[in-house]
């Protein structure tokens, strides 16, 4: 395979010596690897004519904004590299954060170098490698449909004819998805996480799981027990009404607010 690879070439860089061992490691499996540096292009449009008079059937860009934003709009499949300060610095930057947002969503892969850079990047944005993986599996597996966003009207509608709502979130503050399905008079099977335990008491308000196979267990526990339903349908209706009222959440925050409009008459 021919392919471009973008990076910042100036020498004696991190960076350099990063891209030219990349670059032999692609060679050494058979791949044609066109190396340029990023600083020598302003446009993708120049990208563009690159890849055609190069023939290039696919293409590498180390650091997330100066080689993977030259690649976007392109048709020939990319991957990133993060270099590094493209996580530590470039992403404090709003211009550049949503750049390397979109390359991220389009490029086929993402490679951090330590498990911390990862972590960075997570927290930044989206992962769009990760949500291209589920979405390929959704497509592998019978019976599983995956929706994307809706107006909050429809989603109800949606949920109501749902025999259960599952959180999987590995980390939440407050759920609203819990509440709403509570509300909506839902059961709920969720993740035993600090934020979802605060709301769902097992076996009262819904079921908590730890792991899949305890999520499997409850989920077939739910199915085949009625009275079990009931009980949590109406616990959680309940729940909802004595400690996440609309009204009273209104209330408070007016309350709250004139205390500041309090303030600024002393």
């Amino acid at each position: 395979m021919r392919l471009l690879f973008l990076a910042v070439l100036r020498p004696h860089t991190g960076n350099a010596v990063t891209a030219q061992r990349v670059r032999a490691h692609l060679e050494a499996a058979g791949h044609v690897c066109i190396l340029k540096d990023a600083f020598d292009f302003e446009s993708p449009s120049e990208i563009a004519n690159l890849i055609l008079a190069e023939n290039c059937e696919a293409a590498l860009a180390l650091h997330l904004y100066r080689g993977g934003r030259l690649l976007q709009g392109h048709r020939i499949p990319f991957g990133v590299i993060f270099g590094g300060t493209d996580v530590n610095e470039d992403a404090n930057q709003a211009e550049k954060n949503t750049v390397m947002g979109r390359v991220l969503e389009e490029a086929r892969f993402a490679v951090a170098f330590t498990e911390s850079m990862k972590e960075m990047a997570q927290v930044q944005w989206v992962d769009p490698v990760f949500t291209r993986e589920v979405k390929a599996n959704v497509k592998r597996a019978a019976g599983v449909r995956l929706i994307g966003e809706m107006p909050q009207e429809d989603l109800h509608a949606v949920v109501k004819n749902c025999f259960a709502v599952v959180n999987s979130s590995v980390s939440e503050g407050m759920s609203a998805a819990i509440l709403e399905a509570m509300d909506l008079e839902v059961p709920v099977l969720a993740r035993n996480i600090p934020g979802n335990a605060a709301m769902v008491k097992h076996e009262v308000t819904g079921l908590l799981f730890s792991n899949p196979q305890e999520f499997v267990h409850l989920a077939k526990r739910l199915v085949s027990d009625p009275a079990l339903e009931k009980e949590i349908v109406v616990n959680g209706k309940e729940y909802v009404r004595m400690y996440h009222s609309w009204q009273v959440e209104r209330d408070t925050y007016q309350q709250l607010i004139r205390k500041l409009e309090g303030s600024t008459e002393d």
